[in-house]
């Protein structure tokens, strides 16, 4: 019931469409049924990290021509946003014994889609300026793989966010919360780097770019998590 009560508030407030509400309820489901509760409280935070800065300085991202549609996002955008997080979660159901390091991978997931969007949206709502990624050059704000200051700030500390909701809930041990931190600001910068090169190329789209960003950071964060696991016996 908090899973369809938590999509019927976002699609009430305009947050996401039909489907992307939909695409919400799957998700939230897999997480609590791989955490319980403590599952749905990182994917809360991610959402009201969105919406704050999704409507944060909205005057001024309609006058540049980038500013999030007012219908919401549509449930491809959710799994791409979304999609590794819930793969991550999955498998806890029948594999408890993995559950920090597959844990780990999907708070990294998320903690990547927070770092994504919150960096773009407060970047185009607040920079003076803005810069490709590939070889700092100014670019128009609101450009693919263009980033500014002000954007990866706010970026890097909704990675944080994220990570410190996901161990204060229980979901993950507290000694993690760096791994995915990082793990999530690194699949940021990759978006962007994607975004500069693959995606302005035509090779990509953007819900691709946003899917690859989220599993690159999953997979940092599983490997590293596992790696330390064994090292540290």
């Amino acid at each position: 019931m908090i899973a369809i009560g938590f999509a019927l508030v976002a699609r009430f407030m305009g947050a996401v469409t039909d489907g992307g509400a939909i695409a919400g309820v799957l998700v939230a489901f897999v997480l609590m049924l791989a955490a319980g509760f403590a599952g749905f409280l990182p994917l809360f935070a991610l959402f009201l990290l969105t919406v704050i800065s999704t409507r944060w300085g909205y005057a001024r991202k309609q006058r540049l021509g980038v500013a999030e549609r007012r219908r919401g996002r549509t449930a491809s955008q959710v799994i791409a946003n979304l999609g590794a997080a819930a793969a991550c979660a999955l498998p806890v159901i029948w594999f408890q014994e993995l559950s920090q390091v597959l844990l780990a991978g999907s708070m990294a997931a998320m903690a990547e889609a927070a770092a994504d969007t919150v960096s773009s949206e407060l970047g185009q709502a607040t920079a003076r300026g803005a810069y490709m990624i590939t070889d700092f050059r100014d670019a128009p704000i609101g450009t693919n793989g263009a980033i500014s200051v002000e954007g990866t700030i706010s970026g890097c500390v909704a990675a944080c966010i994220v990570s410190w909701v996901g161990a204060a809930a229980g979901v993950v041990d507290w000694r993690w919360t760096f791994v995915i931190a990082f793990a999530g600001i690194g699949g940021m910068f990759l978006d962007s780097i994607m975004g500069a090169t693959w995606e302005n190329a035509g090779k990509m789209g953007n819900d691709a770019v946003n899917f690859v960003s989220t599993v690159l950071a999953a997979d940092a964060a599983l490997i590293t998590v596992m790696i330390a696991k064994r090292v540290g016996g």
